[in-house]
């Protein structure tokens, strides 16, 4: 057997009757679409149901999927203690997920543990499905695979539910997929998170790309766009849209509703024959390795020596002598520079010195470039397949100067550092996602360990950006 279908669903606690206790008549469209869900679901009959929820144990980089024989939960924590489930683990599935997925390089499987009760990103749609297989005499004797999100690339979510496609493939399961995730929290002003201009767009845009089953265009979200939004669902759509590549798919657009402030969105996902049009991460890769090979071409000197510098590490375990042919300005001068380096649109690491340490820009550059790649903490080493995806900036500072004031900063133009004692933080200026400065030193003081409360020393600078 295979995936037979997958469903987008939200999963707010309110439109469980005990827990909304009226209010969910707000959102009877919604809660009508996910009856149609249930229903089809039940009807379907299959062996396991796989969801990935956001309020599952989540990794910035891995992706847990719950371990054991299986997991409880309840509504407790929203006043309706007698909503609860006692749910079976299909083991052999996770297991096979988890070890296909790292077989083809993307970090899953049952580690790290923290919380074991399900969550309600899980029981929403269980509670509806549940309902339907008691309303039909039916024994709910499916069992479930629960899967948590990371702050991995869309990419590698991709990839994930493509493991989990082949899994549900190799054992043979009558499978369906449950994508579990709200919408923008941000489209009303009276809602629980106010406004943000970037709510509505998510939606509408998240929404027209489901009802056409247009899941490439998935993996093409700004992550800014997405972070200024507040949406909680879409990693979990992008698994569900892995677990279906190379399939044509007949998608429907159920319902969408926003009337509370936060978007609920539902869709049906009916896979068919295969596609090999719908191949969407091998197309996605290849153009964004396109796209870095033209952009290498027009690399300027200070890029082309943090790249060479970093293939010569990753190849080989060789430090790049300094080149005999550069720049007079990279060999007689000295500065602080940073080397970041994306993936996919995503940061894949970043380490810089404030100040000179070296003799000259060009070696500060290759020692950074080698750091970024192989010892930024927040990452796992650069593998040389990585390679050829690695968009490179070079950020040369210019001499930091004391500030007095908040008031002296410009997000766009000076980069910021904060220091505390012997805490010291630095962001640089001019970056995706940070709008103001109360952001820029927030972000600042956050690497640096340094309390939001605490007072700071701040400190500004200039940077020419190298790309």
């Amino acid at each position: 057997m295979s995936i037979i279908a997958a469903y987008m669903v939200p999963h707010p606690p309110m439109i469980v009757p005990a827990v909304g206790r009226g209010s969910e008549k707000q959102v009877e469209t919604t809660i009508e679409s996910y009856k149609k869900v249930a229903e089809e679901i039940a009807e379907l009959a299959p062996d396991t149901i796989i969801i990935s929820s956001p309020h599952s144990v989540m990794y910035a980089d891995y992706f847990h999927i719950s371990p054991g024989a299986g997991a409880k939960g309840s509504f407790a924590q929203f006043r309706a203690p007698e909503v609860s489930f006692d749910e079976t683990y299909d083991e052999e599935l996770a297991d096979a997920i988890g070890r296909i997925a790292c077989e083809n390089g993307v970090p899953a499987g049952k580690l790290g543990e923290r919380e074991k009760d399900l969550d309600h990103g899980t029981m929403v749609p269980l509670y509806f499905i549940h309902e339907q297989y008691r309303q039909l005499g039916k024994e709910s004797d499916f069992m479930i695979v629960r899967i948590g999100l990371s702050a991995l690339p869309l990419a590698e979510h991709y990839a994930l539910g493509q493991a989990v496609s082949r899994a549900v493939d190799e054992l043979g399961r009558k499978a369906v997929y449950v994508a579990s995730g709200d919408l923008s929290h941000k489209l009303q002003k009276y809602g629980p998170y106010g406004f943000a201009p970037e709510g509505p767009v998510y939606d509408d845009r998240i929404m027209d790309v489901c009802s056409r089953g247009a899941f490439g265009e998935m993996l093409e979200f700004n992550e800014t766009l997405c972070e200024k939004a507040a949406e909680c669902g879409h990693r979990s759509f992008v698994i569900m849209a892995g677990a279906l590549d190379g399939k044509k798919v007949d998608a429907k657009m159920l319902s969408h509703e926003d009337v509370t402030g936060v978007g609920y969105g539902i869709c049906t996902f009916h896979p068919g024959e295969t596609d090999e049009e719908r191949h969407f991460l091998k197309e996605y890769l290849d153009e964004s390795a396109a796209k870095v090979a033209g952009q290498r071409e027009n690399e300027d000197e200070y890029v082309k020596l943090a790249r060479q510098s970093l293939e010569s590490y990753i190849l080989k375990g060789e430090k790049l002598p300094v080149p005999d042919d550069l720049p007079e300005e990279l060999r007689n001068s000295r500065a602080g520079a940073f080397v970041s380096i994306h993936k996919n649109g995503s940061l894949r690491g970043c380490i810089g010195t404030i100040l000179p340490t070296q003799d000259s820009v060009a070696e500060e550059i290759i020692g950074n470039a080698i750091s970024a790649s192989t010892r930024d903490p927040r990452f796992d080493p650069i593998r040389p397949d990585e390679l050829k995806w690695l968009e490179i900036n070079v950020d040369v500072l210019g001499d930091p100067e004391p500030i007095d004031s908040k008031d002296m900063l410009d997000v766009k133009r000076y980069g910021v550092i904060v220091t505390n004692g012997g805490r010291r933080g630095l962001l640089l200026p001019d970056l995706d996602g940070v709008d103001t400065v109360d952001q820029q030193i927030a972000i600042a003081k956050q690497k640096a360990g340094i309390g939001s409360d605490e007072p700071v020393d701040l400190q500004r600078f200039e940077v020419i950006r190298h790309k």
